[in-house]
């Protein structure tokens, strides 16, 4: 039977690549909600607009759900996550906002380590601060930066959820608009804080993005990570579409799409995966 912390650490590769994306169509929104004015009657093809723009103030919850399989030397492994996402924004300022993103991973695996049947549990936390500043840079940039802290709530389970150490690293994202299209870049790195099992993981999410007027979206990015102990990467490549709509007058995004893996660990996913999200939208 594999090492469990190796499984853990394969599980944690592909994961961070799973959880750290967000919804690309509302991208910059869910990580830079600066200051900006959204009616709460407003169409869905505005609150499209809305999520593409950073400038728009906009707390969400998102509800990612993610499939891989192919796990483990045997390749008969799978694993669901549901990863809820909420993103809150807080006015520092008349020029600063404070951003916090928390990913809570919630997982069902299957034949993981190999041979081994179902089992559910819950993943390490992810939490991101990121401060930005609330008017873009002279040539259109947005960016914001900050603190990323890995918390070991998988100790709560007895399953390969995660490694069950704390971490601590440095987070920041950058993108611009222009017309319909988003584009720009997230990344963070993360170390462990005198835990039992090394960790040194960089995480590096390009992203691109185009909305339609009529809140149609598409999206293009890959969420690759590089485990520096190990030296081994995970690269999914994921595309997909997305769609504003409103349920009564609840604001949702909704988004589908499928993965494959371009790289991945000896135990890691392969092949392809799919992902689905539908994001809660409460624009002040």
């Amino acid at each position: 039977m594999m090492n469990l912390k190796r499984i853990s650490k394969s599980i944690l590769s592909s994961s961070m690549a799973k959880k750290q994306g967000a919804t690309l169509a509302a991208m910059a929104a869910l990580i830079l909600g600066a200051q900006g004015a959204a009616a709460e009657e407003e169409s869905a093809s505005e609150l499209a607009q809305t999520l593409s723009n950073p400038v728009a103030s906009l707390i969400s919850a998102p509800f990612q759900l993610n499939y891989n399989e192919n796990y483990g030397p045997n390749d008969d492994g799978s694993n669901w996550t549901l990863n809820v996402q909420p993103v809150i924004p807080f006015d520092l300022s008349d020029d600063w906002n404070l951003i916090s993103r928390t990913i809570v991973p919630l997982q069902l695996t299957d034949g993981i380590p190999s041979g081994a049947g179902s089992e559910f549990g819950v993943g390490d936390v992810v939490q991101s601060f990121f401060f930005s500043p609330k008017a873009p840079t002279s040539s259109g940039w947005i960016w914001g930066a900050g603190p990323v802290v890995l918390v070991p709530t998988s100790r709560w389970n007895d399953g390969p959820f995660g490694l069950g150490e704390w971490g601590l690293g440095a987070t920041g994202v950058a993108l611009r608009i222009s017309g319909g299209w988003t584009y720009g870049a997230l990344a963070n790195h993360i170390w462990d804080v005198g835990g039992e099992t090394e960790i040194s993981s960089t995480f590096m999410q390009p992203f691109l993005v185009y909305t339609w007027p009529n809140a149609w979206g598409a999206f293009l990015n890959t969420e690759s990570t590089y485990d520096w102990t190990e030296d081994q990467w995970s690269v999914p490549i994921n595309f997909g579409v997305s769609k504003v709509v409103n349920f009564g007058k609840q604001p949702v995004s909704l988004s589908g799409g499928l993965r494959y893996w371009a790289e991945s660990t000896p135990t890691g996913p392969e092949g392809w995966g799919a992902r689905f999200t539908m994001t809660f939208m409460f624009p002040k």
